[in-house]
Protein backbone atom coordinates (compact mmCIF):
# COMPACT_ATOMS: atom_id res chain seq x y z
CA UNK A 1 0.00 0.00 0.00
CA UNK A 2 1.23 3.73 -0.97
CA UNK A 3 1.44 5.71 1.87
CA UNK A 4 0.66 9.38 1.28
CA UNK A 5 3.48 11.46 1.64
CA UNK A 6 3.72 13.35 4.67
CA UNK A 7 5.69 17.18 5.23
CA UNK A 8 4.40 18.08 1.58
CA UNK A 9 6.05 21.48 0.68
CA UNK A 10 5.07 23.60 -2.41
CA UNK A 11 6.72 26.83 -3.42
CA UNK A 12 5.77 29.28 -6.52
CA UNK A 13 8.35 31.43 -7.74
CA UNK A 14 8.11 34.00 -10.04
CA UNK A 15 10.62 35.92 -11.48
CA UNK A 16 12.06 38.10 -14.79
CA UNK A 17 14.54 36.04 -15.76
CA UNK A 18 17.79 37.60 -17.43
CA UNK A 19 16.98 38.31 -21.16
CA UNK A 20 18.57 35.08 -23.39
CA UNK A 21 19.60 37.02 -26.79
CA UNK A 22 20.51 40.38 -28.21
CA UNK A 23 19.13 42.71 -30.35
CA UNK A 24 21.58 44.35 -32.34
CA UNK A 25 20.66 47.57 -33.84
CA UNK A 26 22.62 47.42 -37.10
CA UNK A 27 22.91 51.13 -39.47
CA UNK A 28 24.03 51.54 -42.78
CA UNK A 29 23.04 55.12 -44.07
CA UNK A 30 19.90 55.89 -41.61
CA UNK A 31 18.69 54.56 -38.55
CA UNK A 32 15.39 53.75 -37.50
CA UNK A 33 16.14 54.97 -33.80
CA UNK A 34 18.90 57.65 -33.31
CA UNK A 35 21.42 57.30 -30.25
CA UNK A 36 19.70 59.94 -28.28
CA UNK A 37 16.20 58.47 -29.12
CA UNK A 38 13.59 56.79 -26.93
CA UNK A 39 14.81 52.88 -26.53
CA UNK A 40 12.10 50.69 -27.93
CA UNK A 41 9.72 48.53 -26.06
CA UNK A 42 12.31 45.48 -24.85
CA UNK A 43 10.36 42.47 -23.83
CA UNK A 44 11.03 40.44 -20.97
CA UNK A 45 10.57 37.14 -19.86
CA UNK A 46 8.08 36.45 -17.09
CA UNK A 47 8.72 33.34 -15.73
CA UNK A 48 6.53 31.44 -13.35
CA UNK A 49 7.26 28.22 -11.69
CA UNK A 50 6.39 25.74 -8.77
CA UNK A 51 8.71 23.65 -6.68
CA UNK A 52 7.76 21.26 -4.25
CA UNK A 53 9.34 18.05 -1.55
CA UNK A 54 7.86 15.25 0.34
CA UNK A 55 9.14 12.95 2.69
CA UNK A 56 8.24 9.24 2.35
CA UNK A 57 6.94 8.06 5.82
CA UNK A 58 8.53 4.70 5.56
CA UNK A 59 11.73 5.13 3.96
CA UNK A 60 12.31 8.86 5.47
CA UNK A 61 13.21 9.78 2.03
CA UNK A 62 12.39 13.60 0.76
CA UNK A 63 12.07 14.25 -3.09
CA UNK A 64 12.68 17.26 -4.36
CA UNK A 65 10.33 18.23 -8.07
CA UNK A 66 8.86 21.37 -9.97
CA UNK A 67 6.50 22.04 -12.20
CA UNK A 68 7.05 23.09 -15.70
CA UNK A 69 7.93 27.13 -16.43
CA UNK A 70 5.07 28.99 -17.87
CA UNK A 71 6.27 31.72 -19.61
CA UNK A 72 4.21 35.00 -20.58
CA UNK A 73 5.18 37.77 -23.44
CA UNK A 74 3.26 40.89 -23.43
CA UNK A 75 1.79 41.03 -27.16
CA UNK A 76 1.19 44.62 -27.74
CA UNK A 77 5.55 44.75 -28.30
CA UNK A 78 6.88 45.01 -32.32
CA UNK A 79 9.51 43.95 -33.77
CA UNK A 80 11.63 46.54 -36.28
CA UNK A 81 14.22 44.63 -37.82
CA UNK A 82 17.20 46.04 -40.96
CA UNK A 83 15.99 45.85 -44.22
CA UNK A 84 18.23 46.78 -47.31
CA UNK A 85 17.02 50.66 -49.27
CA UNK A 86 17.90 52.28 -52.41
CA UNK A 87 19.77 55.30 -51.98
CA UNK A 88 16.46 57.70 -51.46
CA UNK A 89 15.05 54.89 -48.82
CA UNK A 90 12.98 53.25 -51.35
CA UNK A 91 12.13 49.05 -52.09
CA UNK A 92 15.20 47.74 -54.87
CA UNK A 93 13.00 46.37 -57.59
CA UNK A 94 14.58 42.80 -56.87
CA UNK A 95 16.14 41.66 -54.13
CA UNK A 96 17.36 38.07 -55.35
CA UNK A 97 21.07 37.02 -54.71
CA UNK A 98 21.71 39.93 -52.16
CA UNK A 99 22.93 38.57 -49.08
CA UNK A 100 24.28 40.14 -45.47
CA UNK A 101 26.89 38.50 -43.19
CA UNK A 102 28.58 39.10 -40.23
CA UNK A 103 32.27 38.22 -39.95
CA UNK A 104 35.15 38.57 -36.81
CA UNK A 105 38.30 40.84 -38.22
CA UNK A 106 40.98 38.97 -39.02
CA UNK A 107 43.31 38.40 -36.19
CA UNK A 108 46.83 39.14 -38.10
CA UNK A 109 45.04 42.44 -39.10
CA UNK A 110 46.48 45.15 -36.79
CA UNK A 111 43.67 47.62 -38.42
CA UNK A 112 40.90 45.20 -37.51
CA UNK A 113 39.45 46.05 -40.92
CA UNK A 114 40.01 42.62 -42.86
CA UNK A 115 37.51 40.01 -42.86
CA UNK A 116 38.19 36.86 -40.68
CA UNK A 117 35.90 33.89 -40.10
CA UNK A 118 32.15 34.42 -40.12
CA UNK A 119 30.86 35.15 -36.73
CA UNK A 120 29.59 31.43 -35.54
CA UNK A 121 25.76 32.41 -34.41
CA UNK A 122 23.61 30.45 -32.41
CA UNK A 123 21.06 28.26 -34.02
CA UNK A 124 17.48 28.23 -33.50
CA UNK A 125 14.66 27.28 -35.12
CA UNK A 126 10.40 27.88 -35.84
CA UNK A 127 10.29 28.00 -31.88
CA UNK A 128 13.07 30.18 -30.84
CA UNK A 129 14.48 32.25 -33.72
CA UNK A 130 13.09 35.82 -35.62
CA UNK A 131 11.84 35.64 -38.89
CA UNK A 132 12.63 36.26 -41.87
CA UNK A 133 16.24 34.50 -40.44
CA UNK A 134 14.92 31.42 -38.61
CA UNK A 135 17.42 29.51 -38.21
CA UNK A 136 19.57 32.23 -37.51
CA UNK A 137 22.10 31.56 -40.74
CA UNK A 138 24.96 33.55 -41.33
CA UNK A 139 25.66 34.69 -44.10
CA UNK A 140 21.77 35.32 -44.89
CA UNK A 141 20.09 35.51 -48.16
CA UNK A 142 17.35 38.36 -48.89
CA UNK A 143 13.94 37.62 -49.79
CA UNK A 144 12.08 38.87 -52.51
CA UNK A 145 8.57 38.24 -51.34
CA UNK A 146 6.22 40.96 -51.56
CA UNK A 147 5.10 42.28 -47.76
CA UNK A 148 6.69 43.37 -44.83
CA UNK A 149 9.66 40.78 -45.78
CA UNK A 150 10.88 42.24 -48.64
CA UNK A 151 14.85 42.97 -48.21
CA UNK A 152 15.05 42.49 -44.37
CA UNK A 153 16.82 40.68 -42.46
CA UNK A 154 18.13 39.69 -39.01
CA UNK A 155 20.80 38.07 -37.03
CA UNK A 156 21.00 37.11 -33.10
CA UNK A 157 23.62 37.72 -31.17
CA UNK A 158 24.22 35.59 -27.76
CA UNK A 159 25.36 37.25 -24.94
CA UNK A 160 26.13 33.87 -23.26
CA UNK A 161 28.69 33.06 -24.93
CA UNK A 162 30.08 36.73 -24.92
CA UNK A 163 29.12 38.48 -28.17
CA UNK A 164 27.78 41.57 -26.66
CA UNK A 165 30.83 41.92 -24.45
CA UNK A 166 32.30 45.50 -24.66
CA UNK A 167 35.04 45.33 -26.98
CA UNK A 168 33.65 42.79 -29.59
CA UNK A 169 34.33 43.84 -33.22
CA UNK A 170 32.11 42.66 -35.89
CA UNK A 171 32.33 43.83 -39.69
CA UNK A 172 28.75 43.90 -41.13
CA UNK A 173 29.18 42.60 -45.29
CA UNK A 174 26.32 43.25 -47.78
CA UNK A 175 27.17 41.23 -50.85
CA UNK A 176 24.94 42.33 -54.30
CA UNK A 177 24.44 39.68 -56.62
CA UNK A 178 26.61 39.16 -59.62
CA UNK A 179 26.53 41.79 -61.99
CA UNK A 180 24.73 43.93 -60.12
CA UNK A 181 25.10 48.25 -60.56
CA UNK A 182 25.75 47.75 -56.63
CA UNK A 183 28.72 47.36 -54.62
CA UNK A 184 29.51 45.35 -51.67
CA UNK A 185 29.37 47.53 -48.52
CA UNK A 186 31.19 47.16 -45.26
CA UNK A 187 30.28 48.45 -42.12
CA UNK A 188 32.11 47.84 -38.47
CA UNK A 189 30.78 47.59 -35.36
CA UNK A 190 31.88 47.41 -32.03
CA UNK A 191 30.60 46.66 -29.05
CA UNK A 192 30.57 49.13 -26.04
CA UNK A 193 29.68 48.98 -22.70
CA UNK A 194 25.81 48.90 -20.96
CA UNK A 195 24.04 52.09 -20.71
CA UNK A 196 22.97 51.34 -17.53
CA UNK A 197 19.57 51.29 -18.47
CA UNK A 198 17.13 48.54 -17.95
CA UNK A 199 18.65 45.96 -15.98
CA UNK A 200 22.06 46.88 -17.94
CA UNK A 201 20.36 45.14 -21.13
CA UNK A 202 20.97 47.81 -23.47
CA UNK A 203 24.42 47.99 -24.78
CA UNK A 204 25.90 50.53 -26.99
CA UNK A 205 27.82 49.86 -30.12
CA UNK A 206 30.11 52.40 -32.49
CA UNK A 207 29.09 51.24 -36.55
CA UNK A 208 32.16 52.44 -38.40
CA UNK A 209 32.10 52.60 -42.16
CA UNK A 210 34.94 50.66 -44.31
CA UNK A 211 34.31 51.05 -47.80
CA UNK A 212 34.18 55.17 -47.57
CA UNK A 213 30.36 55.14 -48.03
CA UNK A 214 28.02 57.49 -45.23
CA UNK A 215 26.48 55.39 -43.03
CA UNK A 216 23.96 58.24 -42.11
CA UNK A 217 21.40 60.28 -44.08
CA UNK A 218 23.69 63.62 -43.37
CA UNK A 219 26.14 62.32 -44.50
CA UNK A 220 28.37 60.58 -41.83
CA UNK A 221 30.65 57.76 -41.87
CA UNK A 222 30.34 56.52 -38.09
CA UNK A 223 27.16 56.44 -36.10
CA UNK A 224 26.45 55.17 -32.57
CA UNK A 225 23.61 53.23 -31.57
CA UNK A 226 22.46 50.40 -29.12
CA UNK A 227 21.67 46.96 -28.49
CA UNK A 228 18.84 45.89 -26.89
CA UNK A 229 18.48 42.15 -25.05
CA UNK A 230 15.07 40.80 -25.48
CA UNK A 231 13.40 37.24 -25.90
CA UNK A 232 14.70 35.44 -28.65
CA UNK A 233 17.73 37.32 -29.51
CA UNK A 234 15.38 39.67 -31.77
CA UNK A 235 16.90 42.32 -33.88
CA UNK A 236 16.26 45.62 -33.92
CA UNK A 237 17.50 47.08 -37.01
CA UNK A 238 17.97 50.23 -39.31
CA UNK A 239 17.10 51.03 -42.77
CA UNK A 240 19.84 49.85 -44.77
CA UNK A 241 20.66 52.48 -47.62
CA UNK A 242 22.70 51.01 -50.98
CA UNK A 243 24.23 53.29 -53.33
CA UNK A 244 23.69 53.10 -56.89
CA UNK A 245 27.64 52.28 -58.86
CA UNK A 246 28.81 51.98 -62.04
CA UNK A 247 30.97 49.17 -62.79
CA UNK A 248 34.22 51.86 -62.95
CA UNK A 249 37.00 50.10 -60.52
CA UNK A 250 34.01 49.70 -58.30
CA UNK A 251 34.04 52.87 -57.03
CA UNK A 252 30.99 54.76 -56.41
CA UNK A 253 30.02 56.95 -59.15
CA UNK A 254 26.35 59.07 -59.39
CA UNK A 255 28.20 61.23 -61.74
CA UNK A 256 30.33 61.40 -64.29
CA UNK A 257 32.93 64.22 -65.77
CA UNK A 258 34.32 63.45 -69.20
CA UNK A 259 37.20 66.35 -70.59
CA UNK A 260 37.82 66.52 -74.11
CA UNK A 261 39.49 69.55 -76.55
CA UNK A 262 38.70 70.84 -80.09
CA UNK A 263 42.42 69.88 -80.95
CA UNK A 264 45.32 67.17 -80.75
CA UNK A 265 47.87 69.70 -81.19
CA UNK A 266 48.40 73.29 -80.46
CA UNK A 267 51.24 75.96 -80.66
CA UNK A 268 52.04 79.45 -78.51
CA UNK A 269 49.92 81.58 -79.89
CA UNK A 270 46.80 79.23 -80.68
CA UNK A 271 43.48 79.34 -78.46
CA UNK A 272 41.63 75.46 -77.64
CA UNK A 273 38.20 75.08 -76.82
CA UNK A 274 38.02 72.49 -73.95
CA UNK A 275 34.46 70.64 -72.78
CA UNK A 276 33.47 69.69 -69.71
CA UNK A 277 30.60 66.57 -69.51
CA UNK A 278 28.82 66.35 -66.35
CA UNK A 279 26.80 63.32 -66.97
CA UNK A 280 23.90 62.66 -63.83
CA UNK A 281 24.10 58.61 -63.35
CA UNK A 282 21.36 58.50 -60.46
CA UNK A 283 17.54 58.37 -60.60
CA UNK A 284 17.28 61.38 -59.25
CA UNK A 285 18.24 65.47 -59.80
CA UNK A 286 21.50 66.55 -59.04
CA UNK A 287 22.38 70.10 -57.20
CA UNK A 288 25.27 71.97 -55.77
CA UNK A 289 27.90 71.89 -59.42
CA UNK A 290 31.49 72.58 -58.35
CA UNK A 291 33.69 72.22 -60.89
CA UNK A 292 37.32 72.34 -60.66
CA UNK A 293 39.80 72.46 -63.72
CA UNK A 294 43.77 72.57 -63.47
CA UNK A 295 45.13 74.53 -66.52
CA UNK A 296 49.33 73.56 -67.44
CA UNK A 297 51.55 76.29 -67.36
CA UNK A 298 51.71 78.95 -70.22
CA UNK A 299 47.71 78.56 -70.34
CA UNK A 300 45.77 81.48 -70.14
CA UNK A 301 42.00 81.37 -69.68
CA UNK A 302 39.55 83.44 -71.36
CA UNK A 303 36.69 84.21 -68.97
CA UNK A 304 34.32 85.73 -71.30
CA UNK A 305 34.67 82.10 -73.20
CA UNK A 306 32.28 80.22 -70.58
CA UNK A 307 29.33 78.66 -71.86
CA UNK A 308 26.89 76.13 -70.30
CA UNK A 309 23.73 73.79 -71.45
CA UNK A 310 21.74 70.97 -71.46
CA UNK A 311 20.10 69.86 -74.08
CA UNK A 312 20.41 72.33 -75.82
CA UNK A 313 19.51 74.68 -73.41
CA UNK A 314 21.44 77.75 -71.94
CA UNK A 315 22.54 76.78 -68.20
CA UNK A 316 24.11 80.09 -66.55
CA UNK A 317 27.74 79.08 -65.20
CA UNK A 318 29.74 81.04 -63.17
CA UNK A 319 33.86 81.17 -63.08
CA UNK A 320 36.46 81.87 -60.54
CA UNK A 321 40.31 81.31 -61.00
CA UNK A 322 42.88 81.16 -58.31
CA UNK A 323 46.72 80.34 -60.00
CA UNK A 324 46.04 78.05 -62.36
CA UNK A 325 43.13 76.51 -60.86
CA UNK A 326 39.53 77.09 -62.52
CA UNK A 327 36.18 76.21 -60.70
CA UNK A 328 32.72 76.40 -62.13
CA UNK A 329 29.60 76.83 -60.39
CA UNK A 330 26.10 76.76 -61.66
CA UNK A 331 22.54 76.87 -59.36
CA UNK A 332 21.54 74.31 -61.88
CA UNK A 333 19.72 71.11 -61.22
CA UNK A 334 20.97 68.30 -63.63
CA UNK A 335 17.76 66.03 -64.03
CA UNK A 336 18.20 62.31 -64.09
CA UNK A 337 20.09 60.70 -66.16
CA UNK A 338 21.43 64.17 -68.05
CA UNK A 339 24.33 65.85 -69.23
CA UNK A 340 25.65 69.20 -68.14
CA UNK A 341 28.40 70.77 -70.81
CA UNK A 342 30.67 73.49 -70.42
CA UNK A 343 33.06 74.79 -72.72
CA UNK A 344 35.68 77.56 -72.25
CA UNK A 345 38.74 78.75 -74.10
CA UNK A 346 42.20 79.08 -72.90
CA UNK A 347 44.91 81.09 -75.01
CA UNK A 348 48.59 79.42 -75.22
CA UNK A 349 51.24 81.75 -74.72
CA UNK A 350 55.16 80.75 -75.05
CA UNK A 351 55.51 79.55 -71.62
CA UNK A 352 53.58 76.77 -72.55
CA UNK A 353 56.42 75.03 -74.41
CA UNK A 354 57.74 74.44 -70.39
CA UNK A 355 54.46 72.90 -69.63
CA UNK A 356 53.41 69.76 -69.54
CA UNK A 357 49.92 70.48 -71.87
CA UNK A 358 48.10 68.57 -70.15
CA UNK A 359 45.09 69.71 -67.82
CA UNK A 360 42.87 67.68 -64.68
CA UNK A 361 39.23 68.55 -63.69
CA UNK A 362 36.94 66.98 -61.32
CA UNK A 363 33.47 67.43 -60.34
CA UNK A 364 31.27 67.70 -56.89
CA UNK A 365 27.74 67.43 -56.81
CA UNK A 366 24.89 66.53 -54.34
CA UNK A 367 21.67 64.52 -54.82
CA UNK A 368 18.69 66.47 -54.25
CA UNK A 369 16.52 63.68 -52.57
CA UNK A 370 18.54 62.69 -49.96
CA UNK A 371 21.54 66.11 -50.17
CA UNK A 372 24.02 62.54 -49.97
CA UNK A 373 27.48 64.24 -51.76
CA UNK A 374 29.00 62.56 -55.16
CA UNK A 375 32.47 63.02 -56.70
CA UNK A 376 34.35 62.05 -59.70
CA UNK A 377 37.29 62.90 -61.33
CA UNK A 378 40.17 63.75 -61.97
CA UNK A 379 39.28 63.46 -65.79
CA UNK A 380 42.26 64.75 -68.13
CA UNK A 381 43.24 66.01 -71.65
CA UNK A 382 46.62 65.67 -73.21
CA UNK A 383 47.85 68.98 -75.47
CA UNK A 384 50.44 67.99 -77.63
CA UNK A 385 52.41 71.60 -77.57
CA UNK A 386 54.43 72.36 -80.91
CA UNK A 387 56.86 75.00 -80.41
CA UNK A 388 55.78 76.86 -83.71
CA UNK A 389 58.11 79.47 -85.58
CA UNK A 390 61.51 80.12 -84.07
CA UNK A 391 60.38 83.34 -82.17
CA UNK A 392 59.69 81.13 -79.45
CA UNK A 393 63.16 80.24 -79.15
CA UNK A 394 65.84 82.34 -77.56
CA UNK A 395 69.88 82.85 -78.10
CA UNK A 396 73.37 81.62 -75.54
CA UNK A 397 75.64 84.41 -76.13
CA UNK A 398 79.03 83.82 -74.14
CA UNK A 399 82.46 84.47 -74.17
CA UNK A 400 85.89 83.17 -73.14
CA UNK A 401 88.80 85.60 -71.40
CA UNK A 402 91.90 85.96 -69.57
CA UNK A 403 90.07 86.50 -65.59
CA UNK A 404 92.76 88.94 -64.21
CA UNK A 405 90.78 89.93 -60.97
CA UNK A 406 89.26 86.78 -60.16
CA UNK A 407 85.55 88.59 -59.83
CA UNK A 408 84.34 86.43 -63.39
CA UNK A 409 82.87 89.80 -65.07
CA UNK A 410 85.36 90.66 -68.24
CA UNK A 411 86.56 94.56 -67.86
CA UNK A 412 87.98 96.03 -70.80
CA UNK A 413 91.80 95.21 -70.02
CA UNK A 414 90.77 91.63 -69.72
CA UNK A 415 91.33 90.19 -73.47
CA UNK A 416 89.31 87.26 -75.26
CA UNK A 417 90.72 83.76 -75.69
CA UNK A 418 90.21 82.84 -79.06
CA UNK A 419 89.86 79.31 -80.49
CA UNK A 420 88.33 77.95 -77.22
CA UNK A 421 85.69 75.31 -77.57
CA UNK A 422 82.54 74.75 -75.81
CA UNK A 423 80.20 71.79 -75.92
CA UNK A 424 76.94 72.01 -75.42
CA UNK A 425 74.69 69.13 -73.78
CA UNK A 426 72.97 68.47 -76.99
CA UNK A 427 76.29 67.89 -78.58
CA UNK A 428 77.02 71.29 -80.31
CA UNK A 429 80.49 72.95 -80.65
CA UNK A 430 80.88 75.63 -80.74
CA UNK A 431 84.52 78.06 -81.18
CA UNK A 432 84.63 81.44 -80.19
CA UNK A 433 85.96 84.03 -82.43
CA UNK A 434 88.84 86.09 -82.80
CA UNK A 435 87.12 88.23 -79.54
CA UNK A 436 86.38 85.20 -77.76
CA UNK A 437 82.77 85.45 -78.47
CA UNK A 438 80.53 82.99 -79.17
CA UNK A 439 76.44 82.54 -80.28
CA UNK A 440 73.84 80.17 -80.28
CA UNK A 441 70.50 81.09 -81.90
CA UNK A 442 67.08 78.87 -82.41
CA UNK A 443 67.73 76.93 -78.77
CA UNK A 444 64.60 75.67 -77.61
CA UNK A 445 63.66 77.33 -73.75
CA UNK A 446 64.70 75.73 -71.29
CA UNK A 447 67.78 74.51 -69.21
CA UNK A 448 70.87 74.16 -71.45
CA UNK A 449 74.46 73.25 -69.79
CA UNK A 450 78.15 74.53 -71.69
CA UNK A 451 80.99 72.98 -70.82
CA UNK A 452 84.79 74.12 -71.65
CA UNK A 453 87.46 72.73 -72.96
CA UNK A 454 90.45 73.16 -71.32
CA UNK A 455 92.20 71.33 -74.29
CA UNK A 456 91.26 74.06 -76.41
CA UNK A 457 93.05 76.33 -74.73
CA UNK A 458 96.46 75.01 -74.05
CA UNK A 459 98.53 78.04 -71.26
CA UNK A 460 94.94 78.39 -69.72
CA UNK A 461 93.43 76.58 -66.49
CA UNK A 462 89.71 78.15 -64.95
CA UNK A 463 90.26 81.01 -63.19
CA UNK A 464 89.33 80.83 -59.36
CA UNK A 465 85.85 82.99 -58.65
CA UNK A 466 86.64 85.01 -55.68
CA UNK A 467 82.66 85.61 -56.01
CA UNK A 468 80.88 82.47 -56.57
CA UNK A 469 81.69 79.76 -55.65
CA UNK A 470 79.43 77.45 -58.27
CA UNK A 471 81.51 78.88 -61.01
CA UNK A 472 84.55 77.13 -60.15
CA UNK A 473 83.17 74.87 -62.42
CA UNK A 474 84.11 73.52 -66.07
CA UNK A 475 80.49 73.63 -67.13
CA UNK A 476 77.91 76.30 -66.82
CA UNK A 477 74.18 75.61 -66.27
CA UNK A 478 71.71 78.04 -67.88
CA UNK A 479 67.81 78.67 -67.97
CA UNK A 480 66.82 80.09 -71.55
CA UNK A 481 63.01 81.60 -71.70
CA UNK A 482 60.73 81.38 -74.39
CA UNK A 483 62.66 83.88 -76.87
CA UNK A 484 64.65 84.68 -74.78
CA UNK A 485 68.34 85.43 -74.05
CA UNK A 486 70.69 84.10 -71.71
CA UNK A 487 74.56 84.43 -71.29
CA UNK A 488 77.13 81.61 -70.74
CA UNK A 489 80.68 82.68 -69.69
CA UNK A 490 84.42 80.91 -68.86
CA UNK A 491 87.21 82.42 -66.99
CA UNK A 492 90.27 81.61 -67.53
CA UNK A 493 93.84 82.60 -66.31
CA UNK A 494 97.39 81.56 -67.61
CA UNK A 495 98.83 78.45 -66.21
CA UNK A 496 102.21 78.61 -63.93
CA UNK A 497 104.63 76.67 -65.71
CA UNK A 498 107.75 75.71 -63.62
CA UNK A 499 111.50 76.62 -64.85
CA UNK A 500 113.12 73.31 -66.39
CA UNK A 501 116.19 72.71 -63.53
CA UNK A 502 119.48 73.26 -64.58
Amino acid sequence: MIRPPTNLQIRVTSSFNRLAATVLNIGILQSSMSAGAQVPNVRLLITNQASYTYTDPASHFQFPGSTRQLQVIPSSLTDPLGRILGCSGELLPDYTGFSVAIYEPDPKDPTGTELGRLTPLTRTDTSSGKAPNIENSNPFFLSNLDGINKGVYNFLLDPNIGQTDPGKIYILVINPPPNSIYKQRRVKLQILNSTGAVNNNIVRYTATSLDGQPITTTGENSTKGTIVLIPNAELVGLNLFSFQFTTNLCQPNQVQIIKSGDRAAAEPGDTVIYRLSIKNLTDTGLKGIVVTDDLPLGFNFLSKSVRGEVDGKQVTITSQTNGSTLTFRTDFVIPRLKELNIVYAAQLTPDSIRGSGRNIASVNVQRVDNSFRAKDGPATYQLQIRPGIVADCGTIVGRVFVDKNFDGEQQSDEPGVPNAVIYLEDGNRITTDANGLFSVINEPPGNHTGVLDLSSVPGYTLAPNHRFKERNSQSRLVRLEPGGLVRMNFAVTPSIQEKPSK
